[in-house]
């Protein structure tokens, strides 16, 4: 970051905590929100917008190599009249970038000067197009650009340090995308009894980054296709260089007959596997001093006083109505050898008992227990087990913000494949932002506070993003050899944006 700008920032932060400083206000005769005689009027020489945080996003592509691999990888246009590939697909993750929650919220960007000259466009496709665009694609098309986003991973994880790649933990999970259309082909009803489709998500827990996408028909099982999706990350993994790898999954993903390959590839697991009735006899038949109680760990660390617990009020409507009310006593947990029938060896079960009450009202019926079962071959303590199979539940958070947050998951086009299609372009709008986050700079005199920012940056969710780095007002200066983005506003992330450009603008490890 330059001198000057460094000084910038500082002034307009000391101006913002002075006009924010605490003070001993006198009543006050008129509202705080007293601006009147408001007019608006057009300028010409000086042009703007409210999203001058795209241009950092696009010097991310251009520096990560996205956009020549995306165009490498991908052939599904005959002639460039006159879009890339690249082209295409950009403008449907930074269509999720703007805040946009449809195809047709592209048309508001391409009415947008300003917007064309941030990204040096003549013009971009309109909703249309982009829709037809996506018809083009085949499954192979879908499966070479997931291979052209997943090489510009490759590099952008090499830039980490020795530490990123002690153990990547590779989650799968299975999510409903309803729709509302008649026509879609390939959407069926759900078990929900919901019309729609159901996507298959592998992701990289560490990163919280969408490693692979699959569309499938509402109908289908929640673990298909899922063995061969670990296995592609798995190979993606190691060719990045993580030195342990760990795959999870619930009780539909542990397809037994594949644990002894992974196994042999030195790929540990922790799979949920289904309360059975030979496993809950087995667990039955354990010793009480093979029982150990599980001692959860508190959610977050107080820094000051910890505070009262406030009244559950919803569990006092259950009483007073005497409704049915289940409350955990406690939870222990034990372990066990065990051999599926599908395996040629003995692995490691671990048993959650949940020791409940069953209630009605303030009287308590009976005592309940119940069985949670996870099948492993690493040698973690129990307890540890059971807290980093139960750490895969944050995976339901990308879920959430991929559908929710970057509306990844809204099958806008008319056929399972395009909107399977559609589906990873826009998702890449997440990972840009983790790739944003992971290329931050953590060295220096502030290394640790740098630290805890790019953590910062990772965890956010997408709205808080776009609200942090993308919705930044800037004016937008071309000139003959380059593009300035003058900012206009100041926001307490405004330094780790300056950090992360500065560093975009410097070549990558190889």
């Amino acid at each position: 970051m330059k001198k000057y700008t460094r000084e910038m920032v500082r002034r307009r932060k000391r101006r913002i905590d002075y006009r924010l400083r605490d003070r001993t206000w006198k009543p006050q005769e008129k509202p705080m929100l007293s601006a009147s005689n408001i007019r608006y009027e057009m300028g010409d020489r000086l042009r703007g917008t409210t999203i001058g945080g795209i241009g950092m996003m696009h010097l991310l592509a251009r520096r990560t190599g996205l956009i020549e691999s995306i165009d490498e990888k991908v052939e599904v246009l005959k002639r460039h009249l006159p879009y890339h590939e690249s082209d295409h697909v950009l403008n449907i993750a930074y269509n999720a970038l703007n805040g946009g929650t449809c195809l047709e919220d592209i048309e508001l960007r391409r009415q947008d000067e300003v917007y064309l000259d941030a990204l040096g466009a003549q013009r971009i496709p309109d909703p249309t197009t982009a829709g037809d665009f996506c018809r083009r694609f085949g499954k192979a098309d879908i499966e070479q650009l997931m291979d052209g986003i997943n090489e510009t991973r490759l590099k952008v994880w090499k830039q980490q340090g020795p530490e990123f790649f002690e153990q990547a933990i590779v989650d799968a999970d299975g999510t409903l995308a309803e729709t509302l259309g008649e026509c879609k082909q390939g959407m069926d009803i759900t078990h929900k009894g919901e019309w729609g489709y159901h996507p298959l998500l592998i992701s990289l827990a560490n990163t919280q980054e969408p490693l692979f996408l699959e569309n499938r028909s509402g109908s289908r099982p929640s673990h298909e296709g899922a063995a061969a999706r670990l296995d592609q990350a798995i190979q993606l993994c190691a060719r990045a260089g993580f030195r342990r790898m760990l795959l999870r999954g619930d009780t539909d993903f542990s397809q037994t007959r594949y644990l002894d390959g992974w196994n042999e590839q030195g790929v540990e697991f922790i799979f949920g596997i289904d309360a059975m009735p030979n496993l809950v006899s087995l667990a039955d038949g354990l010793e009480t001093k093979e029982w150990d109680r599980l001692e959860r760990p508190a959610k977050y660390e107080v820094a000051t006083a910890e505070r009262s617990r406030p009244e559950n009020v919803k569990e006092q409507i259950v009483r007073q109505r005497g409704f049915r009310n289940i409350r955990l006593k406690g939870e222990d947990v034990a372990e066990f050898l065990y051999r599926p029938g599908a395996c040629k060896q003995d692995y490691r079960i671990i048993a959650l008992r949940k020791n409940l009450s069953v209630e009605r009202g303030e009287q308590a019926l009976f005592d309940d227990i119940r069985y949670f079962f996870y099948i492993t071959n690493r040698m973690d303590p129990a307890a540890e087990i059971v807290l980093l199979a139960n750490q895969r539940c944050n995976q339901e958070n990308l879920i959430a913000q991929l559908k929710s947050g970057v509306q990844a998951m809204n099958m806008p086009v008319d056929d399972q494949t395009s909107n399977w299609a559609y589906m990873v372009m826009a998702s890449l709008a997440w990972t840009l932002k983790a790739w944003f986050a992971l290329l931050l700079p953590e060295t220096g005199r502030w290394a640790d506070k740098y630290a805890e920012e790019k953590q910062a940056v990772l965890g956010m969710e997408f709205k808080t993003f776009l609200n942090a780095f993308i919705r930044l007002p800037c004016q937008v200066i071309r000139t003959g050899r380059q593009i300035v983005f003058r900012i206009m506003a100041w926001n307490p992330w405004l330094p780790v944006l300056l950090r992360g450009v500065d560093m975009f603008h410097q070549p990558l490890r190889c």
